[in-house]
Order: C-alpha cells, then structure tokens, then sequence
C-alpha cells in the first residue's frame, strides 16, 4: 500500500487511444520527471496536454494527463492516468519509462484493492466491479451497477444493525445484571428477533438465487432419442449451424455447446448425443455424455417427436432422471401435425419456429419483472455468508428456546454479528481479500 503502481488500463490491443493508470505516493512527482507539464496536489483534479519522454529524456508521444490528488480519488491515493495513442508499441515505452523510476507493475486487481483498503468501496462495491467488466447482458451490468452505487450493500445495513442491538442487549444483561432499569434480554425475545431477521435473509438470499441466474446464466441441456431434432433445436436457437444435422442416427457423439440470451438471461446450451443404447464404443461415450450433462445442467429440455403417442422406454428413463431438475417437454415436427394437444409446447425446428420453446424456458426460471431491477447479494461468496449467517441465527433460537444460557447464546450472535461484517469485508482478512481481487483484470 502507498508504493507507485503502473498498469495498462484498456485491452493491450491496437486502438485510437490507450489508457495507463498510476496510484500511489510521489506520482505527481515521477510524473512532472517525465512530462513536459508541472502537475501539482494545490491545482486539484485537472486535465493536462503535453508530451512525455522516456527516462533519458527521448520524446514517446503527445498525451492527455489526468490528475487526481488524495483522496479524492478512485483508489483514495493521488493518482494519475495518461491518454496516449493506442499503439502498444507506445503504451510499453511509457510503462517502461515508468518502471526505470522505480514504479511497480499493479498485481491483478490491486487498484481495486487500494480502494477498498482506503475506504472508498466495501467489498460488495468493490466484487462489483468486477461483475462489470465481466457482465455479458445489459441486464446483469445493470445489477452490477446497482451493487457498485452501493444499493446492494444497504440491504445488508439494517440486518446487521438487528443483529448487533440483539447481542448488545445479550451482553448487557451478561456484563451487568444488576441494573434493574435496562431492558431484560429474555429467551422468548432472543428466539422471536432472531427468527424475524432470518426472514429477512431468506428473502435476500431468495433474490440472491434470482440475481444469481441474471449475472451468471444457466446451463441447459437438450436432449432426448436419436434424430428427434436435439441439434435442429440448438442451431434454431443459436440462429447458426453450428451442430452437423444428419438422418443418420448417432451422428452427434459429443457436446455441442453455444451460448444466447433469452430476455437478458445468458444460457449456455448442450446439445447432446441421443440416448439409445448402442454397441459403438465411440457411440456409447457420446451417450454417457449425454446422461452427465442431464446431472450438470439446472433446466433440461426433453426433445420428443411431436408425432409419437407414448414416451418411449429411454424417454421415460430422462424424465426419472431429470426428476430434480426443471424440465422441458418439448414437441418437436409440429409442422406435420393437424391436431395439437393444450398445454404441450410445440416446435418445428426445421421451419425455426421455437418461440414456445424460448418461452418455455424463461418461464422456468421464475423471474419477475422486478428481478432484474433490484439489486441483490447474488455472487457465491455473498450467499454462503449470508446462509452462514442464517445458521448463527438458527442456533442462537435454538438455544433461546432451550434455556441454554446467556453466555451460549452469545456466542451464535457474535458469529452471525462477525459473518455479516465478513459480508460486508468489515472483517476481511488479506487472505480473503487477495483471493477476491485475483480474479480482477491487471489496472483495474
């Protein structure tokens, strides 16, 4: 912390214009050594024009500089960004001449992590940003920005605040029992606030489940016998050929894979080899595939020709199996049919006419209008927290109801107390924190 750091802040790509960030203590100075502008603290947050050199004085460019001085800054140190032609050629020798002043090269994620660190976002805000940058739906950015603007972490404000006023009543009747004028912290009260606040996490982490698919999407697998359509459907629903479709059957051996959006939802398909049973070997491998990927996925789209009566034998089997999951029966050929049944979903994937089955889908996954406008605590580590914390809670009432004791009781509160700090990276240890901004892009 406080060392000058350097990295590339845009793709290392060919471009009009890149962009290089410094943070940390003297770059005004390391800066004013290689630019021909005077860049001081006293002229506040200011853009320069002007041309910077390399460390023995050789001219690399014209760049627009930007300077922010502590703390009113991204990462609450004085930092500086440089605007040069996007040449990676020019890029580096800017870096370089950096480096040969004694500025190190920015670790994946260490601006970020200086932000956090200085107060300038808590660890939701900061996990936001990175779900920016990796947003594949103008939807799940949306979420994200919500939760970098700080509306995701003023969900988890009151619940610690409940919780920390519940075991400060514990602590006081603890520490001092002699006060008759304090309000007593009885077993019914404990046992009562603590089961009103795991409602309220149960909606967050529910909303959580829902933000969860928006960011991340969903696997779905599409399977079924032989030549009953599968690969017609994912290339239908890709609009591309992407899957060989053949009348002979078994002609998909393995996973074919792609990825849509349906109505801001990222799915990412498997198309799989017919369920049958065979005796190639390769055929068979294929097959195996196919039931694995049924286990994988979280909706299943059964492919069944629209033609047939009765589910076959194998059929049957697929729905057993995929018994726990969220399952599609999807009637394939309808364009050869006069007589459809209410309440099936029809498709013809020759013809591309899946719009039932794009519904079909959306609608298993029972998200609402408001799902995609609320924030949400929706990464992993967030959900195990707050389920953590859940638990805390659970026991803390469980103990209540069974007159354990004030102290034991205590001892549940602080750790739900501790797990929602922990939440909020209150209670972050660097280990934690170093692992979350690994996942960060160098400069950011």
């Amino acid at each position: 912390m406080g060392k000058p750091i350097i990295a590339l802040a845009t793709p290392p790509l060919k471009g009009a214009l890149s962009i290089i960030r410094l943070s940390g203590d003297g770059v005004f100075e390391l800066t004013n050594r290689l630019f021909d502008k005077t860049i001081t603290p006293e002229q506040g947050r200011k853009i320069y024009l002007g041309n910077i050199k390399n460390e023995v004085g050789e001219p690399i460019d014209q760049v627009v500089v930007l300077a922010y001085p502590s703390p009113r800054s991204m990462t609450g140190e004085d930092v500086v960004e440089l605007i040069p032609h996007g040449s990676m050629i020019i890029a580096n020798q800017i870096i370089q001449a950096y480096l040969s002043l004694g500025v190190n090269y920015a670790t994946r994620g260490e601006f970020s992590a200086r932000a956090f660190y200085n107060g300038k976002m808590d660890l939701i805000e900061a996990e936001a940003v990175n779900e920016m940058i990796n947003a594949t739906t103008i939807e799940a950015k949306n979420l994200a920005l919500r939760s970098l603007k700080g509306e995701a972490s003023e969900l988890m404000l009151p619940i610690k605040e409940a919780i920390s006023s519940l075991l400060a009543l514990v602590e006081v009747g603890i520490d001092y029992p002699e006060y008759e004028d304090i309000e007593e912290a009885s077993e019914i009260k404990i046992a009562a606030e603590s089961q009103q606040i795991r409602k309220a996490i149960a909606k967050l982490i529910s909303q959580g489940f829902e933000g969860q698919i928006i960011r991340e999407g969903i696997k779905l697998a599409i399977v079924g016998e032989p030549n009953v359509g599968k690969s017609s459907i994912l290339n239908a629903l890709l609009d591309e050929e992407k899957a060989i479709v053949s009348d002979i059957p078994g002609t998909t051996r393995d996973i074919v894979e792609g990825d849509i959006s349906i109505k801001g939802v990222p799915i990412h398909l498997l198309d799989t080899a017919g369920i049958r049973e065979s005796e190639d070997k390769i055929e068979k491998i294929g097959v195996e595939l196919s039931q694995k990927s049924i286990e994988n996925a979280d909706v299943v789209v059964l492919v069944l020709d629209a033609c047939k009566k009765q589910l076959s034998e194998q059929e049957k089997q697929i729905v057993e199996k995929a018994q726990n999951k969220k399952l599609i029966l999807c009637y394939n050929k309808d364009d050869l049919l006069e007589d459809k049944e209410d309440g099936k979903i029809y498709v013809s994937a020759l013809n591309h006419e899946i719009k039932a089955l794009k519904e079909a889908i959306f609608d298993s996954l029972s998200l609402s209008e408001e799902s995609f406008s609320r924030p949400s605590l929706s990464n992993a580590r967030q959900l195990s927290l707050l389920r953590q914390i859940d638990e805390a809670l659970r026991q803390a009432g469980e103990d209540a109801e069974s007159g354990l004791g004030m102290d034991i009781i205590s001892v549940s509160l602080q750790s739900a107390y501790n797990k929602a700090r922990e939440l909020l990276g209150e209670e972050a240890t660097n280990d934690l924190s170093d692992e979350i901004f690994s996942r960060f892009c160098v400069g950011k």
